[in-house]
């Protein structure tokens, strides 16, 4: 295969969403896959709506997914000149025309069309006029043609075909002398030799206008792909009704890149029934020929569950790195107990950073909070004595190890003739205030015996 070019070209009116990310990242996979080019492309010509506040955010969502780019960012309000030249070109050879029609016209037409039973396309007025009108302002259309048919050979959805007769002159420069989308994404995609496009397949119907365009300025088109949209449980097109669509708001709440990564990838295309996929892999697995022709489905619990897989599979030092900027951004010490051990103690129960964060807590607060209705449930009456006598135990504990610890609470219960579960979940509320916390033997171990046994006299002078 010739060197393969690919691209993102968001447009910045907003943030970065979960489609946007996708379609970013089965892009840069495809170029990373057969060693190619990323161009990332910024589309700003709508200047009402573009702000320097989404480029920003766009660029740091590509940043934190890791999705570097090769070149670019490129923006489109800086090549108007481009633009504008290759409008003059059809011009100049009658593959463009004036249009002086006004809005009311259009209307009416449309109108009237729609009354007859017909599609509301343009019907071609200007198109073949000969005078210019000087007091009148015009748009500029493009001279499609009317008969025969526009084939798209499409990578995921094989060959799509449209009747030329269907589509209209479309319009490729407002009357303020704006040049439109249709025009200006193929004027960029054929000057910066883009060869492959994966996009939604929201953009099918805009492919046969692009692919007349590139014919009539002697260019070559690229290869499409056009992927299914991502549907929300409901098995409606993804929104803001579902939740959450913004990528860095997923950051927010506590996500891990390759998580997100992870799951993309999987929104739409697959390798098997493999569900795990580290970055290299992806590179060296991708292709078109696996992206899926039917809608992925954003499930928010799996990536949950790839989310928790990608803390669990952290070193504890790498673990430490989630949670240590935001305790000490809180003003805790954080030397006791070494950070690695509770990153140990902690990485099987949490499932995003914010859980990391509120867990480490535990171990690092002189002073915890404790569930008022855990409590009230767990640590009754009748435990008091109980919770007392394990409190003093634990001093005899020696050498004050995990193996240790274990076999002083199995004693423990068989000498009261108890079951550890009435045991286990006033000591937990007790320690660390929840019951949403670290193994028990762990947190024990990491608080010390001091610490432990302080806690449970602390939290039984607070019983009623």
């Amino acid at each position: 295969m010739a060197e393969v070019k690919t691209r993102f070209a968001p447009s910045p009116t907003g943030f970065l969403h979960i489609g946007g990310a996708r379609t970013a990242l089965f892009n840069w996979l495809y170029a990373r896959h057969f060693g190619g080019t990323f161009v990332l492309r910024i589309e700003d010509t709508d200047a009402q709506r573009s702000t320097q506040e989404s480029v920003d955010v766009i660029l740091e969502g590509m940043k934190w997914l890791g999705l570097d780019w090769d070149e670019g960012p490129f923006y489109q309000s800086e090549r108007r000149e481009l633009y504008l030249a290759e409008i003059e070109k059809l011009l100049a050879h009658g593959k463009a025309y004036r249009c002086y029609c006004s809005r009311e016209e259009l209307d009416e037409k449309r109108t009237k069309a729609m009354d007859e039973g017909k599609k509301p396309k343009y019907d071609g007025t200007c198109r073949d006029r000969t005078s210019q009108a000087e007091d009148k302002s015009f748009t500029i259309r493009f001279r499609a043609p009317e008969t025969g048919k526009t084939v798209v050979d499409d990578m995921i959805k094989g060959k799509v075909v449209f009747d030329n007769g269907e589509l209209d002159d479309l319009i490729i420069a407002r009357s303020d002398g704006s040049p439109t989308y249709n025009f200006v994404v193929v004027v960029d995609d054929a000057t910066m030799g883009i060869t492959h496009i994966l996009r939604g397949d929201d953009h099918l119907n805009n492919t046969p206008r692009q692919i007349q365009l590139y014919d009539a300025l002697g260019y070559t088109a690229p290869v499409f792909g056009h992927m299914p949209l991502i549907l929300g449980q409901d098995k409606k097109r993804l929104s803001k009704r579902h939740g959450a669509t913004s990528v860095m708001a997923y950051k927010d709440m506590g996500y891990l890149p390759e998580a997100m990564i992870n799951f993309l990838a999987r929104l739409g295309w697959s390798h098997g029934d493999q569900e795990i996929f580290s970055k290299e892999e992806l590179i060296r697995l991708f292709d078109a020929d696996n992206i899926g022709k039917s809608a992925g489905v954003f499930n928010e619990e799996k990536l949950l569950w790839l989310n928790a897989h990608y803390i669990k599979s952290r070193s504890n030092s790498a673990v430490a790195e989630l949670f240590l900027p935001a305790l000490k951004a809180e003003g805790y010490a954080t030397q006791t107990p070494p950070p690695d051990a509770a990153g140990e103690a902690i990485k099987e129960r949490a499932k995003t950073t914010l859980e990391l964060e509120a867990m480490a807590k535990i171990f690092y607060s002189n002073e915890i909070t404790i569930d008022e209705d855990a409590a009230t449930k767990f640590i009754t009456e009748d435990k008091i004595e109980m919770l007392s006598d394990f409190a003093e135990g634990l001093k005899s504990i020696t050498p004050f190890t995990e193996e240790s610890i274990s076999a002083y609470m199995k004693s423990f219960v068989e000498e009261r003739g108890i079951k550890m579960k009435n045991v286990g979940p006033p000591i937990r509320i007790a320690l660390t205030g929840t019951m949403a916390s670290p193994d028990l033997i762990k947190v024990i171990k990491l608080l010390g015996q001091v610490e432990s046994a302080t806690r449970i006299r602390n939290a039984l002078k607070k019983t009623p």
